[in-house]
């Protein structure tokens, strides 16, 4: 089969997979929704199988469609790199980044990425926050991203992956909680303690579990939610405690709506990581976060960090 097919038309078929609607895709690719359809149909007439099935509005890939949707990602992704090879040879600080992140990370992420933007202007930076690190993982497999911030390492894909600051998790209460105390209680206090707490398959899932097997104490788990911003609520409203990055909470405990429960063994210290694929050769605008990050995120976090462990309580 001679496919005849352009990376244009590859793109377009790309995006309406991703919103699966032809409407919403002409909107994001500055195209009328005729030409989108128009593109589409030349890629199935080359191909000789129909990509997607259309009922009214209701758009879905077919088993062909999501076939070629592998080998569509996989070109440009291939077309993305040779772009950036280009680059890296004319030295140009220019161009998209594209940065993945676990949603914990969003909270101080954004805050490096202004001040990376004020020493490098011409690049435009895309972020793309995951729920948990197993998503995260499927955009560095798929190369959708350039960098990924994140916590453990994966061990699954060959990557290069390197420590740049410290990630204490702590566990929080709502004050006026026994425990919302400035004591140092011992671990075993959190016996049977109700938990609201991260789904499995996230990192502070992960680490708070290993905590609790180290501690040899078993909590009671009565709520599990994808959403740090959820948990935060829940440990307000009094329904548990919440064992949560210390990198999420510094707007509610520097304003006395949560408190850092100082129990031994806490807080927790984990690593936070700046991952990219082996095989990937990045470009200028990575190499340039990737040292901004390397060089500036840990006294930014520090300073947070430790604002927060020594705050007063607020009368």
């Amino acid at each position: 089969m001679g496919m005849n097919i352009t990376f244009r038309q590859l793109r377009v078929f790309t995006e309406v997979a991703r919103q699966l609607s032809f409407a919403r895709a002409a909107e994001t690719l500055h195209l009328t929704p005729p030409a989108v359809t128009m593109q589409v149909k030349e890629i199935e007439g080359q191909i000789g199988l129909p990509l997607f099935e259309r009922q009214g509005r209701h758009v879905t890939l077919t088993t062909p469609g999501e076939y070629f949707l592998v080998y569509a990602k996989r070109l440009l992704a291939t077309l993305k790199d040779a772009d950036d090879a280009m680059a890296r040879l004319k030295h140009l600080e220019t161009g998209l980044l594209t940065i993945g992140m676990v949603s914990t990370a969003q909270y101080f992420v954004p805050r490096l990425l202004a001040r990376f933007r004020d020493e490098h202007p011409g690049i435009d930076v895309r972020l793309q926050v995951t729920t948990n690190r197993e998503a995260l993982l499927g955009l560095l497999r798929n190369n959708e991203v350039d960098l990924a911030v994140m916590g453990r390492p994966p061990g699954e894909l060959a990557v290069r992956s390197e420590p740049f600051a410290a990630h204490p998790l702590v566990i929080v209460a709502p004050p006026g909680h026994p425990l919302a105390t400035d004591e140092h209680p011992p671990a075993a206090v959190l016996e049977g303690a109700p938990f609201v707490v991260r789904e499995g398959g996230s990192g502070t899932r992960a680490a708070m579990e290993h905590f609790f097997r180290e501690h040899r104490v078993t909590p009671r788990i009565t709520m599990e939610m994808s959403s740090n911003e959820t948990i935060k609520q829940a440990v307000m409203a009094g329904m548990g405690l919440g064992f949560l990055s210390l990198h999420t909470v510094g707007l509610e405990v520097r304003s006395g709506l949560l408190k850092v429960v100082s129990v031994e063994g806490t807080p927790v210290m984990r690593t936070w990581n700046l991952v990219h694929l082996l095989a990937k050769m990045l470009s200028p605008a990575a190499e340039a976060f990737r040292y901004f990050m390397l060089e500036e995120a840990e006294r930014f976090l520090v300073a947070h960090d430790e604002a927060l462990l020594k705050a007063p309580p607020v009368e």
